[in-house]
C-alpha cells in the first residue's frame, strides 16, 4: 500500500494500454497521467525544482515563474503548494480554462498573455514577459523548461529506464515533441546503451520545432513556435507531423472505447498509428508515450461547438482519417554527428533488418 506525505511522491510508472483492439495494430501506450499533476510534466517539474534547490538558485524567498501552455504549470503549482513557494505561471489564451482554474485552486497566480509576436508566436511573447519580470525583481526564479537540462534528465533517469524494464526487446518508440525534454531524455538513454530502438518524434502540423512553416495551432501541449533549444536531431530517427483534426478524431475514437486522453496523447497515437500502417510490424514491438489525460480538454477537444467553430462541422465525421493524414520527414542532416542511416519510407523488412543489424 503506497503511503505518501507529498503529492509529487506518487506517479504510476507501469501502466500500459494495448491499443490493438481499438486500432487493429499493436501499440503499447505508456500512460503518464496518473499522478496528482495529471501529466508527464510532473517528472520534469520535480527534477528542475529539486536541482534548483540543491544548487541554491531556489530559496524560501524565491518566487517561481515559468512559461507554460498548461501541464507544466499545474505540476509546478502542485509542487510549489507542497513546498511553500509562490508561483506565477505565464500562459496564453490557448490554455484550457480548467487548467487555469486548477493552478489558481492550488494557490498559484496565472498571467495570460493576450498578444503574440510575429515570429515567436505566443511562446515568444510569454518568454519576453518572463524575462522582463525577472529583470524587475531578483526574487523571481525562472526554471526555463525550454533550456533547462534537468528537463531531459528527468526522462533519462526515469521514463526511459521504466520502458526498458518492461520492454527489453523494444523496437520502436514514439514520443511527442514539445520542449523535446521527454524526447531527448529517452533517445539519449537508448542510444548511449546501444539499444536498437528506432525513435520517432511526433510533432504537430504548424510547429517549427523541426523546421517548416509556422501555422495555427489551437491545441496546447505539443509543438513549438521556435526551435527547441534542448533538441539535438542526431538522436532522432524520424519525425512525423500530425494535423490537429487527426488529433481530435483520435481522441474521440479512444473516448468511444472508454479511454479519455488529452490532446498530446491524441497527437502521438495518431502519428504512431499512421506510421505503423505504413510498415510491416508483425515482428516489431512498439511503445508510445501518452503524456496526459482528457479531463482538462472537456471544454475544447470534447466540446462540439468549440470543434465545429475551429475545424468545421465535419471534423468528427471521417474516423478513418484519424490516423491517415500524417506526414513523415527525416531528421535534419545538417547537425554534426547526424546518423547516416536515417531515412523515411523505410517500410517493413528494411527497418527490421536495420534493427537486427544493430542488435548484432
Amino acid at each position: 500500500m503506497p503511503v505518501i506525505s507529498v503529492p509529487y511522491a506518487f506517479n504510476e510508472e507501469e501502466l500500459y494500454v494495448d491499443l490493438r483492439s481499438i486500432f487493429g495494430r499493436s501499440l503499447f501506450l505508456k500512460c503518464e497521467g496518473f499522478n496528482f499533476a495529471g501529466s508527464i510534466k510532473l517528472k520534469a517539474a520535480t527534477e528542475m525544482v529539486e536541482t534548483a534547490e540543491r544548487d541554491g538558485t531556489l530559496t524560501p524567498e524565491s518566487i517561481l515563474v515559468e512559461s507554460s501552455s498548461g501541464n507544466l504549470g499545474v505540476a509546478l503549482s502542485m509542487i510549489a503548494a507542497s513546498k511553500g513557494y509562490r508561483f506565477l505561471c505565464v500562459t496564453d489564451s490557448r490554455c484550457n480554462l480548467s487548467t487555469r482554474l486548477m493552478m489558481e485552486a492550488l494557490g498559484s497566480q496565472v498571467h495570460i498573455v493576450a498578444a503574440h509576436e510575429a515570429n515567436g508566436g505566443f511562446l515568444g511573447a510569454r518568454i519576453d514577459y518572463v524575462r522582463a519580470l525577472c529583470a524587475s525583481d531578483s526574487r523571481y526564479v525562472w526554471l526555463s523548461q525550454y533550456t533547462n537540462p534537468s528537463n531531459w534528465k528527468a526522462h533519462y533517469r526515469r521514463t526511459a529506464p521504466e520502458i526498458a524494464r518492461q520492454f527489453p526487446a523494444l523496437d520502436v518508440l514514439f514520443v511527442g515533441a514539445g520542449t523535446t525534454g521527454t524526447l531527448m531524455g529517452c533517445a539519449r538513454y537508448f542510444r548511449e546503451r546501444q539499444r536498437p530502438v528506432h525513435v520517432v518524434a511526433v510533432d504537430s502540423v504548424g510547429s517549427v520545432a523541426f523546421g517548416g512553416e509556422p501555422g495555427r495551432r489551437m491545441i496546447p501541449g505539443l509543438g513549438m513556435s521556435i526551435r527547441p533549444p534542448l533538441l539535438d536531431e542526431s538522436y532522432v530517427d524520424e519525425v512525423i507531423r500530425v494535423e490537429e483534426a487527426d488529433t481530435i478524431r483520435t481522441c474521440h475514437r479512444l473516448a468511444r472505447h472508454g479511454f479519455l486522453f488529452g490532446g498530446s496523447t491524441g497527437t502521438v497515437v495518431s502519428g504512431a498509428m499512421g506510421w505503423l500502417a505504413q510498415h510491416d510490424t508483425r515482428e516489431l514491438t512498439a511503445v508510445a508515450l501518452a503524456p496526459d489525460l482528457g479531463d482538462r480538454y472537456l471544454d475544447t477537444i470534447y466540446q462540439v461547438n468549440w470543434l465545429q467553430d475551429l475545424y468545421g462541422k465535419d471534423v468528427l465525421n471521417s474516423e478513418d482519417s484519424a490516423t491517415g493524414s500524417w506526414a513523415a520527414s527525416p531528421a535534419s542532416p545538417t547537425r554534426q554527428g547526424q546518423r547516416p542511416d536515417l531515412q523515411t519510407g523505410d517500410h517493413g523488412g528494411n527497418l527490421r533488418h536495420r534493427l537486427q543489424d544493430r542488435k548484432t
